[in-house]
């Protein structure tokens, strides 16, 4: 079991030796009766208790404190260039748009706006801001918080990759290109303190489901410049007692590798409805080892589980166990950048020779369904015909085409992924078929989540796991990704046919039908270049203590904190 922190404190704080073999006689029954009551506080503190002591978990039920296996330590906390999902999870703790999302349906519910009205051209909203909402500090949220903010999000300099999520406003994407320098043309004002119009530029039914992406929250624009220029990344605004949000919770202590708290914000606008007095979000990369703190009594909530404990679970704990569908793809990206991948049909050589069937069953073994599109079928409605199959006599003969018979000559490749038995797992499961299927050797890379971020971003890889779970419930978060220099693109693959038909084309159909359509086709172009590798879909697997209420499971693995509640004497049904 890990050094309990209170156990670490305690060591530092008091450096007791051990009693002398010479202390003096009148001194040394004392003295042993001391060092006899450290050793047994000692032992309690390592143990995380004694006698009928509380674990975390029921200390946490007691106290509204929620424990949350987090996955990896976060990147960064600024909405404005994060991209994964530990970030955020505490990002959303901390800040909120203008909308928040029904945990259960998924729709749009008022967030720091406690109404909107839409134009009946579709194009223009207006959010009405709430009287009440406030920053943590106190100052009032405005409107002008959002526009500046979003003035923000897309300074080329700051190197927001969901910089395109802003693209459904008018101009906002020649602004973040540099094709239009003033921000007065981009299609969000401040009415007035309370109002906030948004211009779009062609109707977007998915619209108000972006305005709950972190990417979209408003900054603290003064806080922001306290510690640096608002396009400057890394500053220590960010950090425990520098932070000002508008969220649920405050940012009250993050040490790195070990642990993030926030605590109950009570300046925010709903807080008399905010149950948990706060959440311990804590840094878990090795799966088993998060898995061993859930059984442990140490976490309300895992981000993962080993896939050889679902069948345990399944049969001995079921009511922890929690297998959901999920909105989401599991692939591996290609760096078209280097020499023998910029060639398609190498990339599909090594598509077509994966036996995704065998890695559902045998290596993730949580009901996940074996990729053969980039998006998940039936999103909303969309399902893309399949890009390609198994077939290890097809891809043998793309990569006799493209110079490789039989693997010969093939150059030293390099899969990257980050710290996870199960990626970990999945990497070698790869890495044997392509042996056998195709006669070739690569290695793998395991880095940690900064350094792996770090590294895609730039480029610096050859082949790298990733996944991607929708922002909202649409077919347009999945296809959006691959446009030309998008920000989660970070494969060098472009395609002009592909830009028009998912910018230009699919938000301008007359209806649903012909928006799918454009969709398809944009889809059909992606698969047959393949500069990514679709693996599989994902389902949500992961353990959740009985005690957890208000948190119903959903495509989007979306939790609204402030519905969230501690009760371990509510009979089941309460999640």
């Amino acid at each position: 079991m890990p050094l309990n922190p209170l156990a670490t404190s305690f060591l530092t704080a008091f450096s007791i030796s051990k009693p002398s073999t010479k202390p003096y006689a009148k001194d040394r029954a004392a003295h042993a009766s001391l060092w006899s009551l450290f050793a047994l506080l000692t032992a309690c503190l390592l143990l995380g208790a004694c006698g009928e002591g509380e674990s975390k978990v029921e200390s946490g039920d007691r106290q509204q404190i929620l424990h949350w296996g987090n996955g990896a330590e976060p990147q960064e906390l600024d909405p404005h260039i994060v991209t994964g999902v530990p970030e955020h999870h505490i990002i959303t703790a901390l800040l909120e748009g203008l909308v928040l999302k029904d945990p259960s349906t998924l729709e749009p519910i008022p967030g720091v706006a406690e109404r909107w009205t839409l134009s009946d051209d579709l194009l223009t909203y207006s959010f009405h801001l709430r009287d009440n909402a406030r920053w943590s500090n106190g100052d009032p949220v405005t409107a002008d918080d959002f526009v500046w903010s979003w003035w923000r999000a897309l300074q080329p300099a700051l190197g927001n990759q969901y910089a395109y999520m802003y693209y459904a406003i008018k101009n906002a994407e020649a602004y973040a290109k540099g094709e239009i320098s003033d921000f007065e043309k981009v299609g969000v004002k401040a009415l007035d303190k309370r109002t906030l119009q948004v211009t779009l530029a062609n109707p977007t039914p998915y619209f108000l489901q972006l305005l709950d992406h972190y990417s979209m929250f408003p900054v603290h624009r003064p806080t922001i410049e306290k510690f640096g220029g608002p396009a400057e990344r890394g500053t220590r605004w960010t950090r425990a007692g520098n932070f000002v949000g508008n969220g649920a919770f405050i940012l009250k202590r993050w040490d790195l590798n070990k642990i993030v708290t926030v605590e109950k914000n009570p300046s925010y606008w709903d807080s008399h409805a905010v149950k948990l007095k706060g959440i311990y979000f804590y840094p878990t990369e090795n799966v088993s080892t998060e898995e061993r703190m859930f059984r442990a009594g140490q976490l309300h909530i895992t981000g993962s589980i080993p896939a050889d404990k679902i069948a345990v679970y399944k049969k001995e704990r079921p009511e922890d166990l929690r297998i959901a569908t999920y909105l989401g793809t599991y692939f591996y990206r290609f760096n078209t950048q280097i020499a023998h991948l910029a060639d398609p049909r190498v990339r599909r050589a090594l598509a077509m020779s994966i036996d995704r069937k065998q890695i559902v069953e045998h290596v993730t073994k949580g009901g996940q369904l074996p990729a053969y599109t980039y998006t998940p079928p039936d999103t909303l409605g969309y399902t893309a015909e399949d890009g390609f199959a198994f077939d290890p006599a097809a891809a043998r003969a793309l990569l006799t085409e493209a110079g490789y018979s039989n693997g010969e000559g093939f150059p030293q490749t390099e899969i990257l992924y980050n710290t996870s038995e199960g990626h970990r797992k999945l990497a070698v499961a790869i890495q044997q078929m392509w042996k056998t299927n195709l006669n070739i050797d690569v290695i793998l890379n395991n880095q940690d989540w900064k350094v792996y971020l770090d590294n895609v971003d730039n480029g610096h890889y050859q082949i790298a796991r990733a996944g991607w779970i929708g922002d909202y419930v649409d077919p347009n978060t999945f296809l959006d990704m691959w446009v030309s220099d998008g920000g989660n693109n970070r494969t060098g693959w472009s395609n002009p046919n592909y830009d028009r038909l998912v910018l230009d084309e699919s938000p301008t159909a007359a209806n649903r039908s012909a928006r799918y359509l454009a969709f398809k086709q944009a889809e059909a172009i992606l698969l047959e270049a393949m500069p990514i590798l679709p693996i599989y879909f994902y389902t949500r697997n992961n353990l959740v203590q009985p005690s957890v209420k208000g948190m119903p499971a959903n495509l989007l693995d979306y939790a609204l904190y402030k519905n969230i509640y501690l009760d371990p004497a509510q009979p089941e049904g309460g999640k």
